[in-house]
C-alpha cells in the first residue's frame, strides 16, 4: 500500500529519470516551439484580456449615461418646442 512517504519517493524517483533522459530534452524542445508558435498567433494574456473587458464595460456604462441625457435633452427640448 503506498503511504504519502512512499508516493513521494516514487515521484522523486520519476522526476529524477526524465531529468537524466531523453525526455527532458523533448520536453524543453516542445515548450520552445509551443511558445514560438502561440507568439505569432497574436493572443493576448488574461491580464489583458481582463483589463480590456473592465474598460469596455466602463465604455458601455458611459454609453447608456450619455443615451439617458441625450434622450432627456431631447424630451425637454421637444417639450420647449410645444409651449
Amino acid at each position: 500500500m503506498f503511504t504519502p512517504r512512499n508516493f513521494e519517493d516514487f515521484s522523486n524517483k520519476i522526476n529524477a529519470i526524465m531529468a537524466s533522459s531523453p525526455i527532458a530534452d523533448m520536453e524543453k524542445n516542445m515548450r520552445a516551439m509551443m511558445s514560438g508558435f502561440f507568439s505569432r498567433m497574436d493572443l493576448v494574456t488574461r491580464e489583458e484580456f481582463d483589463i480590456q473587458t473592465e474598460i469596455l464595460n466602463r465604455t458601455r456604462e458611459k454609453l447608456h449615461t450619455l443615451e439617458a441625457r441625450l434622450a432627456t435633452l431631447e424630451q425637454a427640448l421637444q417639450d420647449k418646442d410645444r409651449a
